[in-house]
């Protein structure tokens, strides 16, 4: 997978620009605020459609403008993909690949498999479980279409069970056979994403604990453990068992929907025990087993976007990430910096083309 080209129009703080993409390694340097963080974005949506930093698409469309547009052209497996997304306002958005639309955006993904590492990966961390929820279906979606289509389906039965239960709280009233058929519709789905959660726990767990001892030179030993209330029983008897508690809350109070993932170190939550360099070393090795698992599944290196890898790391640490592209098959990486001569020195080691450009 190779990026060869990337136009921008009314795209956050760009007008128009388009960049040239000939090299393995490609940096944006320049001070803050000019953009760096946008081209890397830009680069992501063209995966995911939509921003990994600001997901209401209408919010980056450049000030004063009605529209953007965002244009790749890639090279996969000897031939070349033109993907272009669309967003004008009173508009849906759009993505076209090759000049066709998708008839779902949900369908593009896991076509331009891409990796990101960046300051707001803390949010894994520190936030609640709906960020991890979405870090795992995040992976797994990129490479299981299939598993998209579960989530998607269960959390829009998910908002109708739980209309329901507002209908019947506000109305005073309550249909037993109505529910159940939403609850059948829960059981099916949740299981189904819930066998995939946990296979995926199994198979990612070692790899992400053997980058994660790279990266620390075998400093400490991590753990990750996948929460779920399907673990002991399945999803249609919590629902049943739970009814009072449902319709007393007017929401649904059991499913995946309520599945985390423990992030510890030593034995120990990393959110409350992991010093600040434990706890970005983890979620660099968190991001690199997400790049070796995709790898795995679609046979094709993805994209690796490292945005300002410099808070995250110091120079010596960010030279062995990059080091890794002599050693193992990475594919295309883009990297973001203030610092242009601290990028070259670090790109310029390792036996790979490089190109600098200065926003």
């Amino acid at each position: 997978m190779f990026l060869s080209s990337l136009a921008l129009v009314n795209y956050k703080n760009f007008e128009a620009r388009s960049f040239e993409f000939d090299a393995k390694i490609n940096c944006f340097v320049g001070p803050n605020g000019v953009g760096k963080t946008n081209v890397l974005d830009a680069v992501y949506q063209l995966s995911f459609g939509k921003s990994y930093f600001n997901p209401i698409a209408l919010q980056n469309i450049k000030h004063g403008e009605d529209f953007l547009v965002i244009d790749g052209t890639y090279h996969k497996q000897g031939q070349q993909e033109h993907v272009v997304l669309g967003v004008k306002k009173g508009q849906k958005k759009t993505i076209k690949r090759n000049g066709k639309p998708y008839d779902k955006i949900s369908d593009h993904i896991g076509f331009i498999p891409l990796v990101i590492i960046s300051p707001s990966d803390r949010d894994l961390i520190i936030e609640g479980s709906e960020t991890r929820r979405k870090f795992i279906d995040g992976v797994i979606a990129q490479g299981d279409p299939q598993y998209l289509r579960n989530l998607l389906d269960y959390q829009k039965t998910l908002g109708q069970r739980n209309a329901l239960l507002k209908y019947f709280h506000l109305n005073h009233t309550f249909d037993g056979d109505t529910l159940s058929i939403y609850d059948d519709q829960l059981q099916s789905l949740g299981h189904a994403i819930y066998e995939k959660r946990k296979a995926f726990i199994e198979t990612f767990l070692p790899i992400f604990t053997e980058r994660y001892h790279f990266i620390s030179q075998g400093k400490e030993s991590v753990n990750l453990t996948y929460q779920s209330q399907l673990h002991q029983t399945q999803l249609k008897d919590l629902l049943r068992e739970n009814l009072g508690r449902d319709r007393a809350t007017q929401y649904t109070n059991y499913g995946i929907h309520k599945d985390d993932l423990n992030f510890d170190i030593g034995q120990h939550p990393i959110k409350k025990f992991g010093s600040q360099g434990q706890q970005k070393s983890f979620l660099i090795a968190l991001k690199l087993a997400q790049f070796d698992f995709l790898k795995n599944l679609s046979d094709s290196a993805p994209i690796l976007l490292l945005d300002d890898i410099f808070d995250k790391l110091d120079e010596t640490r960010v030279a062995q990430i990059i080091g890794l592209v002599d050693h193992e098959s990475f594919g295309q990486i883009f990297i973001s910096d203030t610092h242009s001569q601290r990028t070259e020195s670090v790109v310029k080691s390792v036996h790979q083309s490089y190109k600098i450009f200065n926003l």
